[in-house]
C-alpha cells in the first residue's frame, strides 16, 4: 500500500506504531550499553542518581514528584572511601623471649586533628612505649601524648621511616550522636570493616577484638561518631568525649587543635 494512499486517521496510527517500535529499540540499546559499559562511566552516572532523591517540579498549579532510590550500599562505600585515609594501624616495639626488638599490633586509630593528633584505645596504647602508625601514604614513627578517663590515648604523627614517604590523611567530619535514630546503620573501620544497627542508645556496646579495637566508628553519611574500644568496661567512646579531650588538653597537647 502506498503511504500517500492513507489517510488522516491511518497516518497517525503508523506515526505511533513507529514511536513504539523507536522507544523500545531504545531501551535494549541503552540497557546493553550501560551493562557492558566500565566503572568509570556508571559510577557518575550513578553517583548522580543517587544525589539527586527527590526533585519536585511545579507546573501551573501541579506538582511532578520524581523520586529516586538509594542504595544502602552505595552509601557504605561512599562512607568507607571518605574515611579511608584517616584511619592507621598502630604497633609498638617490644622485646621478644630471646631479647631482640619487635614490633607487635596495638590496634587502629584514626586522626582527629588537622596537626596530625590520631586516637587511640588506651588498652594498647599506653605511655612508655615506642610506637608506629601506618597509612596508605607510608610508616611513621609516633609520640604518646596522653591518655583519657573515657578510655582512648592520643599519638601525634612523626617523622617518616622512609624520607620518601610524605604524610597525606583526611581528618573525619564529627558528627552528632544525638541525632542517631534506632535502626540507623553504624560501621566500625577498624582491621576489618563492620556494622551494626543502632539501638538508640547513646551508650553504644560493640563486641571489640584487640585488632578492631581503636576503629573509626561513622555513620552512613561518613561521619565520625565514636572509637571502638576493648576495655572491660568500655567498648565505645563518643566523638563528643573526643572533641572535648581535645579542648581541654590544648595546653598539654602543645598545640593548635583544629576540629571539623
Amino acid at each position: 500500500m502506498d503511504v500517500k494512499e492513507l489517510n488522516k486517521s491511518q497516518l497517525i496510527m503508523l506515526a505511533i506504531l513507529l514511536s513504539f517500535i523507536t522507544s523500545i529499540a531504545t531501551g535494549i540499546v541503552t540497557v546493553t550499553l550501560m551493562q557492558q559499559a566500565p566503572a568509570s562511566v556508571t559510577v557518575p552516572i550513578n553517583r548522580v542518581v543517587r544525589e539527586t532523591v527527590e526533585k519536585i517540579v511545579p507546573q501551573e498549579g501541579n506538582t511532578i514528584t520524581n523520586t529516586i532510590i538509594i542504595k544502602e550500599e552505595d552509601l557504605v562505600v561512599d562512607a568507607i572511601s571518605k574515611n579511608q585515609s584517616a584511619v592507621f594501624s598502630i604497633t609498638k616495639e617490644i622485646l621478644d623471649l630471646d631479647g631482640k626488638t619487635t614490633e607487635v599490633g596495638s590496634g587502629r586509630g584514626f586522626v582527629v586533628s588537622d596537626d596530625g593528633i590520631i586516637v587511640a584505645d588506651n588498652a594498647l596504647v599506653s605511655e612508655g612505649q615506642v610506637y608506629y602508625v601506618k597509612n596508605n601514604s607510608g610508616k611513621f614513627k609516633a609520640d604518646f601524648v596522653l591518655s583519657d578517663a573515657s578510655g582512648f590515648s592520643f599519638l601525634k604523627i612523626g617523622a617518616p621511616l622512609d624520607e620518601k614517604n610524605k604524610i597525606a590523611f583526611s581528618v573525619p567530619v564529627f558528627g552528632d550522636l544525638s541525632k542517631m535514630k534506632a535502626g540507623q546503620k553504624v560501621l566500625i573501620l577498624g582491621n576489618v570493616i563492620s556494622s551494626f544497627m543502632f539501638e538508640g542508645d547513646r551508650d553504644i556496646n560493640i563486641n571489640v577484638t584487640k585488632s578492631n579495637s581503636g576503629g573509626l566508628v561513622l555513620n552512613l553519611d561518613g561521619e565520625a561518631i565514636g572509637i571502638a574500644l576493648s576495655g572491660d568496661t568500655l567498648s565505645f567512646s563518643s566523638i563528643d568525649s573526643i572533641r572535648e579531650a581535645l579542648k581541654s588538653k590544648d595546653a598539654t597537647l602543645n598545640t593548635e587543635i583544629k576540629t571539623p
